[in-house]
């Protein structure tokens, strides 16, 4: 039987915690790391080897997942660990960096370290999703020199989608956060809209439910609001981080939904609900339409 690779998480926030802890689970030797340390101590019982510099975690893996907040972080941790890669390492970029940052490291790992195979992989879901091993992988790269990287996604993933090149998985990725976006906008203003007009969020979702415009999504969106709980699955803020570098990657392309999206967003957090769910856009919504500070 072909032994499991070892795999290094670097970032162990809530896609990169739910990451570690499903690899753990299912038999493969974790190494992780977080800038604050105290994310990943309730997976040590578990099993995950928490270390203390992203070098020591790297240190004999043979898959390095990196799921960190954006670009520069990401290109300064992996400069910082790139001699301490083991030789022919698989690093597989898996957060939502952007299409540039994504360019400068396939750049910035091939001229540094060329035995080294860079994945890019963003994934499509929240934490939920992610501590279920629910996720759809984004991939991109080399794939016949990444096989040591098949059993992972499968043990973190419901399914995984090859794009092609290596970048081909932060460009999807934007689109698909796009359309995402669009989406949460829409519920939030609908379910606004509705109770305006004398309807809650259930019978909203109720109206919904079988048919063709129903999804998974605006159900467990509608919940939220209709429960007035918006402990993130996916925090506002880096909703609109990834906004703003779909919208960077569009270059002179319009994309006037999503600029204004953007904007409003924007006030709502610096309204103070960043660190919510990006359903709380309901709330702010709500709260400016009301008057209410």
């Amino acid at each position: 039987m072909t032994s499991l690779p070892a795999v290094a998480v670097l970032g162990l926030g809530a896609m990169g915690h739910a990451f570690a802890a499903n690899l753990v689970k299912k038999g493969f030797t974790v190494r992780g790391w977080n800038r604050t340390r105290q994310r990943g101590e309730d997976l040590i019982a578990q099993g995950l080897t928490l270390c203390d510099s992203p070098e020591a975690a790297v240190a004999d893996a043979d898959v390095v997942i990196t799921v960190l907040t954006d670009g520069d972080t990401t290109r300064s941790v992996l400069s910082a660990c790139q001699a301490q890669l083991k030789q022919g390492a698989i690093v597989c970029q898996m957060g939502t960096i952007g299409t540039a940052a994504t360019d400068a490291l396939i750049d910035e790992l091939a001229n540094a370290r060329p035995d080294v195979v860079f994945i890019d992989a963003p994934v499509s879901g929240s934490k939920a999703p992610a501590e279920n091993a629910q996720i759809a992988i984004l991939a991109s790269g080399d794939r016949a020199r990444a096989q040591a990287v098949e059993p992972v996604f499968e043990a973190i993933s419901r399914r995984q989608q090859w794009l092609g090149e290596a970048g081909a998985g932060s460009r999807m990725k934007l689109v698909v956060n796009s359309y995402l976006i669009g989406l949460m906008q829409s519920v939030a203003e609908s379910a606004s809209l509705a109770q305006a007009l004398g309807f809650s969020a259930d019978e909203l979702w109720s109206a919904l439910e079988g048919g063709p415009l129903a999804s998974a999504y605006a159900q467990g969106k509608l919940g939220m609001i209709a429960r007035d709980d918006y402990t993130p699955q996916m925090q506002l803020s880096l909703a609109l981080k990834d906004a703003r570098l779909a919208l960077d990657a569009a270059g002179d392309r319009p994309l006037p939904a999503l600029e204004n999206i953007a904007n409003l967003w924007q006030q709502a957090a610096d309204a103070g609900y960043g660190k919510e769910d990006l359903a709380a856009v309901f709330h702010f919504i709500n709260r400016t339409t009301s008057g209410d500070k």
